[in-house]
């Protein structure tokens, strides 16, 4: 079997939301004057809880393109691993090793540079790095404005590419999965095309794992993309994904990487 070829789509107009928001506003002035405020409130709610719902789901294409799933129907998933390089780094590595599996581990830049040697061990043993912002604002990451957004994106884009010369960065992953109007620039600008999730188990949170794994289950399917995490204060992030590889391993999946085009 071939590993599933994926498009690779940077944000090509990240303005648009600007103009389609703008026209919508004009509409609902003249809904407001031509029909009062009980139906121009209404709308005026409406079209802001649209721009709010766009930039808190994570599958949302409101801003735009995201990736959430691979184009393939055999059983295969593509593993994702957030948050690191971390202590658990290594012995996520090994156990990824074990089961002959690769993965793309979305990584922080400043951690990253905390710990460059994780970072080269990932890349040498065949597996992908994915870019995961600068610093990881979990609480704010949704809500930054323009200049804060560029650092998160581009600073740390330069961070990660002067780290890996020479290395294909090309996804990216928001903080919590949200990605607000000011995300699309920057990534256009860095090449970056963003990357959701089809499965996830909160395993950032949640310390049980077999929890975490029957979650997981409950999303997978072929071409599904697992979101799981490395280096939560739990401790059993290694122990979880020990756990997972066996579950894919007893349903027939297969861990690829998707090919690029």
């Amino acid at each position: 079997m071939m590993n599933p070829t994926v498009v690779h789509r940077p944000p090509r107009r990240p303005f648009v939301w600007l103009w389609l928001f703008a026209a919508s506003q004009l509409a609902v002035i003249g809904v407001w004057l031509g029909w009062g405020w009980r139906v121009g409130l209404p709308a005026l709610l409406l079209t802001h809880a649209v721009i709010f719902w766009g930039t808190l789901w994570p599958r949302s294409r409101l801003f735009g393109p995201v990736l959430s799933r691979l184009p393939t129907r055999e059983r295969e998933v593509w593993l994702t691993i957030d948050d690191g390089p971390s202590a658990d780094t290594p012995a996520m590595l090994d156990l990824l090793d074990a089961h002959a599996v690769k993965a793309t581990f979305f990584v922080v830049a400043e951690r990253a540079r905390a710990r460059p040697d994780l970072l080269a061990q990932i890349v040498q043993r065949g597996h992908g790095i994915g870019h995961h912002s600068a610093d990881h604002p979990s609480a704010a990451f949704w809500r930054l404005g323009p200049s804060a957004m560029r650092r998160q994106i581009v600073d740390a884009d330069r961070t990660l590419r002067d780290l890996l010369p020479g290395y294909p960065l090309r996804w990216f992953r928001a903080v919590v999965g949200m990605a607000n109007p000011f995300t699309a620039r920057w990534l256009r600008d860095c090449g970056l095309a963003r990357v959701a999730w089809t499965a996830r188990g909160f395993d950032a949170v949640a310390a049980d794992p077999a929890t975490v794994v029957a979650r997981i289950e409950r999303g997978l399917s072929p071409g599904a993309i697992v979101l799981m995490h490395e280096g939560a204060r739990h401790g059993r992030n290694v122990e979880t994904m020990a756990m997972l590889l066996a579950r894919l391993q007893a349903l027939g999946y297969r861990c690829v990487l998707p090919v690029v085009r």
